[in-house]
C-alpha cells in the first residue's frame, strides 16, 4: 500500500465525507490542510495535482484523485477488505442505488446548500431568502422517502451515500435543524450514523469550524 495524502478543509462537507470513509477502512493516512481562503488551492504545486483546484484532493503515492465522491468509490474498490468492500457494493444494481444517491448529493443537495453559502462565504452577505430555506425541507422530505423501507440511505446496509449524506447533512442543520417529528427516520438515520465509532473524529468534531464561520456571519433568514 502506497502513502495517502489527503488535501482538505475540515469546513468541507465532501473533504469530511473521505475522512469518514478512509477511518471505516482503517486506513492510515496524512492530512494536509488547504486554506481556500488564503487561496493555496491556486498554487502551481496543487494546480499540477488538481486542475480544477478542489478539495478534496487525494494523493495516492503519486496518483491523484479528485471529487469526494470518485475518491470514496476509489477507495472502496482499492482497499476495501473483510467485508468492508460492502461500502460501494459489486453487485451492479446495489451500486447503481448508491451511484444514484451519490449523484443526489452532488446535483440537488449541494447546489441547495450552495445557494445559501455561497453568497455568505463569497459575497458577504448576511441575509437568506426564505425560499431557499424551503428547499433545504424539501430535501429532508426526498432524504425521508430514501428511508422509507430501509435503515440506510442506499439500502439496508451502511455504504458511502451514507458518507456523503451526513457530512452536508449536518451542515445543512447550522441553517434548519431536522424535524424529529416530521422527518423520523432520517432523525433515527442521523442518529445511527453518528454512533459510529469513527463519526466524532471523521465529521463531528470537524464540523466545529464549518458552523463557527456561518453562524459568525449573523445571518437572518427573510
Amino acid at each position: 500500500m502506497g502513502k495517502l495524502i489527503l488535501y482538505g478543509m475540515d469546513a468541507s462537507a465532501p473533504v469530511r465525507s473521505v475522512i469518514l470513509t478512509l477511518n471505516a477502512l482503517g486506513l492510515p493516512f496524512e492530512y494536509k490542510v488547504v486554506n481556500l481562503l488564503a487561496k493555496e488551492q491556486l498554487k502551481p504545486e496543487f494546480l499540477k495535482m488538481n486542475p480544477l483546484h478542489t478539495v478534496p484532493t487525494l494523493d495516492d503515492d503519486g496518483f491523484y484523485v479528485y471529487d469526494s465522491h470518485a475518491i470514496n468509490a476509489y477507495l472502496v474498490a482499492k482497499y476495501g477488505k473483510d467485508g468492508k468492500e460492502s461500502l460501494y457494493p459489486k453487485d451492479l444494481q446495489q451500486r447503481a442505488i448508491v451511484d444514484q444517491r451519490m449523484h443526489y448529493d452532488s446535483s440537488v443537495v449541494g447546489r441547495t446548500l450552495r445557494a445559501i453559502t455561497f453568497p455568505l462565504f463569497r459575497l458577504n452577505e448576511t441575509q437568506i431568502p426564505k425560499a431557499r430555506i424551503d428547499a433545504l425541507a424539501d430535501v429532508y422530505t426526498t432524504l425521508e422517502t430514501f428511508l422509507n423501507s430501509n435503515e440506510y440511505i442506499a439500502g439496508k446496509h451502511l455504504t458511502i451515500a451514507d458518507f456523503h449524506i451526513i457530512a452536508i447533512l449536518s451542515t445543512i442543520e447550522i441553517f434548519l435543524a431536522v424535524d424529529a417529528g416530521r422527518y423520523p427516520k432520517l432523525s433515527a438515520w442521523m442518529q445511527r450514523i453518528t454512533e459510529l465509532p469513527y463519526y466524532a473524529e471523521g465529521n463531528g468534531n470537524r464540523l466545529v469550524q464549518c458552523a463557527t464561520f456561518f453562524k459568525s456571519k449573523n445571518f437572518t433568514i427573510v
